[in-house]
Order: C-alpha cells, then sequence, then structure tokens
C-alpha cells in the first residue's frame, strides 16, 4: 500500500528557470520521507564522512558540497561550498578519512577532509590522463570490496563504437575501470558500457552490479535502460552492438551475435535513465527489505511520453530480479507530465536511514521507516 507524503518546499532552479514546489511524494506505508537538505545545488552522488558530514558532488554546477547537521536532528543546518569550477564532479566516495571526488579526466583526493572541510580544502591528483570528452564524462565512483577504486567512462556519444573510432580510439571509453591506488594498475572491470552512473555490491555475492543507460533515436519504447551483473572482470556487455541483450543496433550490430555478451540481470523500461543504485543493509526499515536494490531512475528527456522519475525497488534471488516496483514515486506530475524533481544517487545512515539527492529540486530527502 502506498501512502501520500506532502513535503513543503519551494526552491528556485537554475534550469529550468522557474520555481519548483515538492509537494507530494508517495512511499510504501510505514515509511516517511522528509528533506534533510536544501538549496545543495545539483545535488549527486553523495559520501558520508566520520564526523557526520554528507559530501555532495554535482554536474553541470561544477560545485563540491559539504551538508552539516550539528545538532544531529537530520535536518542540515548548512551547506559550504568546498570547491567550484570543477569539470562535473559528480562522483564522491569516502575512504580512510580522505574525500575522493571524480572530475571528467582525473580523480581528486582531499585528505583529512573531516578536519578541513570548513576551511577551503587542498586536493590532490591520484588519477590523471582519463578520457577529456565530456558526453557521458561525468561519473559515480566507489571504493570496491576488493579496496580499488571503480570509476565508470562513459560512450563520448549517443552511439558509436569508440573502441575502434578514428576520432576517440580509446578502450577505455563504454567501460567500468577499476584502479589499485596503491600500486596504480589499471583494469577493466566491465566493457561494452554505454553510460553508468551507478554500482553497488551485491552484500551476499560481492559481484558488482550497475545500471547502464540505452541509446537513444530507435523511438519511445527501444532499446530498454539495464541492470547488469559481473560475473567475471572484463566482461561485454553489448555495447554498441547489442542492446538489452536483444536489440540489435541497426548501424553497430551487423554480423554479431547477441551470445557473445553477457545478458543484462534486468531489462528496464526505454530511457527511464537509472542512475544510482544501493543494496539496502540497514537495520531501520523491515526485514524483507535486507538485501533489495534501490535504483533512482533519473527520467527521461525526449521520450514523448515521459518514463522514469521516480525510485524503484528490486527484489533479487539466486541471482534473479523477481519484483521491481515503485518505492518512491510523485516527482512526476502525472496531470500536466511537469516534472518535480529528478532520483539521483542514495546514501546510507548509520541509523538504517536513507539520503536520495535530487538534481532538480536541489534537495537532499531522507527516508525513514516506524512501526
Amino acid at each position: 500500500m502506498i501512502k501520500s507524503l506532502t513535503v513543503a518546499l519551494s526552491v528556485a532552479v537554475a534550469a529550468p528557470s522557474f520555481a519548483v514546489s515538492v509537494e507530494s511524494l508517495t512511499v510504501p506505508e510505514g515509511f516517511s520521507i522528509s528533506v534533510y537538505a536544501e538549496n545543495v545545488k545539483n545535488a549527486r552522488q553523495m559520501a558520508l564522512g566520520k564526523n557526520g558530514v554528507v559530501y555532495v558532488g554535482s554536474r553541470g554546477a561544477g560545485l563540491l558540497h559539504a551538508v552539516v547537521d550539528k545538532d544531529g536532528d537530520f535536518k542540515a543546518d548548512e551547506v559550504i561550498q568546498l570547491a567550484d569550477k570543477l569539470n562535473m564532479p559528480s562522483g564522491v566516495t569516502y575512504k580512510d578519512g580522505d574525500l575522493y571526488v571524480s572530475e571528467v579526466s582525473k580523480i581528486h583526493k582531499f585528505t583529512n577532509i573531516d578536519q578541513t572541510y570548513s576551511s577551503a580544502p587542498k586536493s590532490e591528483v591520484v588519477i590523471d590522463g582519463l578520457p577529456t570528452e565530456k558526453h557521458h564524462g561525468w561519473k559515480n565512483i566507489d571504493f570496491g570490496p576488493d579496496g580499488w577504486l571503480y570509476v565508470p567512462v562513459g560512450a563520448p556519444c549517443n552511439i558509436c563504437d569508440p573502441n575502434h573510432d578514428k576520432e576517440f580510439n580509446n578502450p577505455d571509453y563504454a567501460t567500468i575501470l577499476r584502479f589499485d591506488l596503491n600500486t596504480g594498475k589499471k583494469e577493466i572491470a566491465a566493457k561494452g558500457v554505454r553510460n553508468s552512473v551507478g554500482f553497488d555490491w551485491h552484500p551476499d555475492t560481492q559481484r558488482l552490479w550497475f545500471s547502464d543507460n540505452g541509446r537513444d533515436w530507435m523511438g519511445d519504447n527501444l532499446p530498454p535502460c539495464e541492470l547488469n551483473e559481473v560475473s567475471k572482470l572484463g566482461e561485454h556487455f553489448g555495447y554498441p552492438y547489442y542492446h538489452g541483450g536483444y536489440v540489435q543496433d541497426p548501424e553497430f550490430g551487423v554480423n554479431k551475435k547477441a551470445a557473445d555478451y553477457t545478458l543484462p540481470a534486468y531489462n528496464l523500461l526505454a530511457h527511464v535513465a537509472p542512475l544510482g543504485i544501493h543494496f539496502y543493509d540497514g537495520a531501520m526499515f523491515p526485514k524483507e527489505y535486507q538485501g533489495r536494490l534501490l535504483v533512482a531512475e533519473h527520467g527521461s528527456w525526449n521520450r514523448t511520453t515521459k518514463s522514469g522519475y521516480r525510485v524503484m525497488m528490486a527484489t533479487i534471488q539466486d541471482g534473479k530480479v523477481t519484483q521491481y516496483q515503485p518505492f518512491i514515486d510523485g516527482f512526476l506530475d502525472s496531470k500536466n507530465d511537469s516534472v518535480i524533481g529528478r532520483p539521483v544517487a542514495f546514501l546510507p545512515l548509520p541509523d538504517g536511514s536513507l539520503l536520495v539527492s535530487d538534481d532538480f529540486a536541489d534537495v537532499i530527502y531522507r527516508v525513514t521507516y516506524e512501526q
């Protein structure tokens, strides 16, 4: 059963240039959603420091923020700008007291960020030389259970073969890379990945799962967006030859066989634009939510009737998605097909509640459960 919750909020957004009022979001019975922070410009991936500060990347805004809840009431008291004029710093992750931030072609490290966030912290570049193309160049980043830093590099186009194209010709495009920062070693964790802006590791199998955005201009209903599972390093997931495991690309799929590529774990609707994903493993939600996969469907940009604009939840059994249903809805006003918000990424808090960023409304929400 879904219940409606009113969230009173009015913020000014740079694009589009009118005030957006977030009035109604829906969550399953027993759950509540509230505003944790507002005026976090273009809020994308989030990371949690040891001191409870939430660090937030952005995409087009070029900003890096620290969101501070001073009194522990789960409402931000201060939003501090740590850096500006960065090149699409969408991704952030935290490890051993340091904050790592992705730009298009490099990864920064802010050492001892918990002690320096309020005093114009300086960073050092720990990974450089990634492709510079901005098209699908923004990226989420995270450290895996293996200690390596995972860094996706999207295709520099809507549809092309960037590994065999004279203009690009770079094997890093359309991949998920991983880096051992101690040795500098780089490996391809997955290839044939058009544009992944969200990934996580299954809590039991420790396998990498990732979202992938399907190509455009094949109509309203093709190809599907995808959820994928990596069973071995270097697997090829089909792009640009096959989409969704069964849609042969009319230009690049000629003389290719679908059987040569790894099938998606689950196909989503076309153009829903899945971004952040997260396996819930906190203690607050009911037991049946343990291990379920949250998916932020950011929403379509050119579909005749909009798709996505919601947070979904997948139930996975023995590596198979057995259910896929709404968890947070209401980011799209169905009466006039107008956008209220666009969910991006998740961040679990120590109490088991969950933060959800929204780069359209410049907001971070907090989801809680009470019996």
